[in-house]
């Protein structure tokens, strides 16, 4: 509801002190333009800006409080704007609809400045021209503070989605980069480049006989344990269920082959992590070896070794081969 603004002139420069844009500001220098503003009174929980619908006014909180919200009116308080705050500058500066959702918090009484007037004051008054740029750099310094944390978000969900929750190895989606980038890089440089694909024998069976939560730990050991035996510069990968591939750049299949039957000794003898009696049962990996062959391709790697790790299965299990 928009009123005529009526300012008694005994208190109207104790008032304007209080309002962000008004400090320091002579009333006489804008007196006559204070009084082509108007009032607005806000129930709690009434909209007052949002996303798609224009705005020309600058609304200054005289007072009660105004929440700020992005997205959507529902989503979490961003910001709350307290008495002596104003609100809408930016989408006058920036000639556009506003950026975010404008809600009362409670009752809220708002001095209302169109863009005509705002202008007409700057000019009328150096003060309040000053005023109106400190708001402005708090608002872009605010906004800069929010693009940084929603940058540090989205990094945090970049990291989830590419890395295994329970090992903390990298998953399918990392792989989908990691692997075709080394593969390149090799042969690029005419170097050998090698595949481990290695499964815990008898998971399924393990898992019924003990639960998931056991199950989960023996996975987390085994990750543990082939963290300790690949160089750093080995990608290592939660390929799925209870299988991890490993490719190791510079490295051909022979010198692959004696990786992983290294790798299978260490993990049958240290799966025991001291805080679980259900990890000390012996756990035994099968494992598939293959070099990339001249002109091949990562699907043809992960197949040839997928094929490999399979014979180890048939060959009765806690084997290597290639």
């Amino acid at each position: 509801m928009a009123q005529t603004l009526a300012i008694n002139s005994d208190y109207k420069r104790t008032l304007l002190q209080g309002l962000e844009l008004f400090q320091g500001v002579h009333p006489e220098d804008i007196q006559d333009l204070l009084q082509r503003c108007d009032r607005r009174d806000l129930a709690t929980g009434e909209l007052l800006l949002s996303p798609g619908t224009s705005n020309e006014h600058v609304f200054i909180v005289l007072s009660g409080s105004l929440n700020v919200h992005v997205g959507s009116p529902d989503a979490p308080v961003l910001a709350t704007m307290e008495s002596g705050a104003c609100v809408g500058e930016m989408s006058i500066i920036e000639d556009r609809d506003p950026s975010a959702y404008v809600v009362a918090a409670e009752t809220t009484h708002l001095l209302v400045i169109h863009q005509t007037i705002l202008w007409e004051m700057v000019d009328a008054s150096h003060d309040f021209a000053k005023n109106l740029l400190v708001v402005m750099s708090e608002r872009v310094r605010s906004h800069n503070k929010i693009i940084a944390a929603s940058y540090g978000e989205l990094r945090k969900f970049e990291r989830h989605a590419t890395t295994d929750a329970l090992t903390g190895l990298g998953n399918r989606h990392s792989m989908a980069e990691s692997f075709p980038r080394e593969i390149a890089r090799c042969k690029q440089n005419e170097l050998p480049i090698s595949l481990i694909m290695i499964d815990v024998d008898d998971f399924k069976k393990f898992n019924d006989m003990f639960g998931h939560i056991a199950g989960d730990r023996v996975l987390s050991a085994v990750a543990r344990i082939l963290r300790t035996q690949f160089r750093s510069r080995d990608v290592l990968i939660r390929y799925g269920g209870d299988e991890f591939a490993i490719l190791l750049p510079q490295v051909d299949a022979d010198a692959a082959f004696v990786v992983a039957d290294r790798v299978r000794v260490c993990v049958s003898g240290d799966t025991a992590d001291g805080s679980d009696s259900l990890i000390r049962i012996p756990v035994k990996i099968s494992l598939g070896v293959a070099g990339l062959a001249e002109n091949g391709t990562l699907d043809e790697l992960i197949r040839t070794a997928d094929a490999a790790l399979y014979r180890a299965k048939r060959a009765g299990r806690d084997t290597v081969c290639r």
